[in-house]
């Protein structure tokens, strides 16, 4: 399990039951024996060797936990889907919470104090059930005018879910310029 969590540090106790074929509870002793933190402090390890200061928004602005920012270049977060990010009915997450994802970690990439959302294109490849983990990465692609373009993918269990694209601007004057044509 040490090996296995050293190359996979975001596995939760219910992959790693599955994985070793062995129970959640089996995991959590076996983890606690070996005084391997819970996900969400595995998670927080990790982002402290591979952040820079968000500028654009609060770090906890960002949806799903932050593991990597190199500003003006790419960001990571990890969203683990809860009860609240889905309908009741079907189990499926709102589509709201995916794009809200990639949009944070759009601003928070950007190296200024401001960063709002220009334009978005995006496609969804499948639902997204409760219980799923979510990594996000997003890619500053090109910026030109003051207009960044940034890549987006998110994926679950090695599948993609989401990809596209998000136009950012540090500069919220330029909005009224910024055309479907683009500047980008």
């Amino acid at each position: 399990m040490v090996r296995y969590l050293a190359e996979n540090p975001f596995a939760t106790d219910e992959q790693l039951a599955e994985r070793f074929h062995v129970s959640v509870a089996t995991i959590r002793l076996d983890r606690a024996g070996l005084y391997i933190p819970e996900l969400r402090e595995r998670i927080r390890q990790v982002a402290a060797d591979r952040l820079d200061a968000v500028r654009a928004l609060e770090q906890q602005e960002v949806v799903g936990d932050l593991v990597e920012l190199k500003l003006n270049r790419y960001a990571v977060s990890v969203l683990r889907v809860r009860p609240s990010h889905v309908f009741a009915r079907t189990g499926i997450v709102r589509g709201h919470f995916l794009f809200a994802q990639v949009n944070s970690l759009a601003t928070a990439v950007m190296d200024a104090d401001v960063a709002v959302t220009a334009k978005s294109q995006l496609r969804f490849y499948r639902p997204v059930k409760l219980g799923e983990t979510l990594h996000a990465r997003i890619d500053l692609i090109a910026n030109r005018s003051g207009v960044a373009k940034c890549r987006v993918l998110t994926e679950s269990h090695g599948e993609v879910v989401l990809n596209g694209f998000i136009w950012v601007v540090a500069d919220p004057s330029v909005l009224h310029a910024f055309s479907d044509d683009g500047v980008m």
